[in-house]
């Protein structure tokens, strides 16, 4: 993987957001079906060695994916994500959250609005990931839930997945 393709991880505690940059080297329609597609997020979007499995998935504005991180000791993690606002290949906007099987909210754990940007860097694309929290304690329990660490292990399977389509 070269060592050279974008990624940036800021945080901005005045604005409660954390503000992802990630270059990948694919076309941005690839990026986007795999950000978008449940047959390729299934394959990649949890940190190693966690595996991820979706319940539901209507990829529209006014739908949402229900999923799992499964980790291989037992335990399972269920997320929701609630789509917004899409605009093909360009941008989505999403709320997400930590749930139960059944994609009722834990309201205990914080919720994000995720907007997300993909644009063209020469033959790469570019993802721009900006995750919005409603306060200053929100930011800082997923920091220390080790949100840094656990995006840059999962964007690193969306590397190894993209290499393997692109071949």
């Amino acid at each position: 993987m070269p060592i050279n393709l974008q990624f940036d991880f800021l945080v901005d505690k005045d604005k409660n957001t954390i503000t992802i940059k990630r270059e990948f080297l694919a076309n941005r329609q690839l990026v986007w079906d795999a950000y978008t597609k449940q047959e390729l997020l299934d394959q990649w979007f949890a940190p190693a060695p966690f595996t991820t499995k979706t319940k539901f998935m209507d990829f529209r504005e006014g739908g949402h994916w229900l999923y799992v991180m499964v980790d291989p000791s037992g335990p399972e993690y269920w997320n929701r994500m609630d789509y917004l606002k899409i605009r093909p290949i360009d941008a989505y906007t999403a709320l997400d959250g930590f749930c139960d099987e059944n994609g009722v909210l834990n309201e205990e754990l914080p919720r994000a609005a995720w907007d997300v940007t993909f644009s063209d860097k020469g033959d790469n694309a570019l993802v721009q990931t900006i995750v919005s929290y409603n306060s200053l304690s929100e930011l800082e329990t997923v920091i220390q839930m080790g949100m840094e660490e656990g995006l840059k292990a999962t964007l690193t399977r969306l590397d190894e997945l993209l290499l393997k389509l692109t071949k």
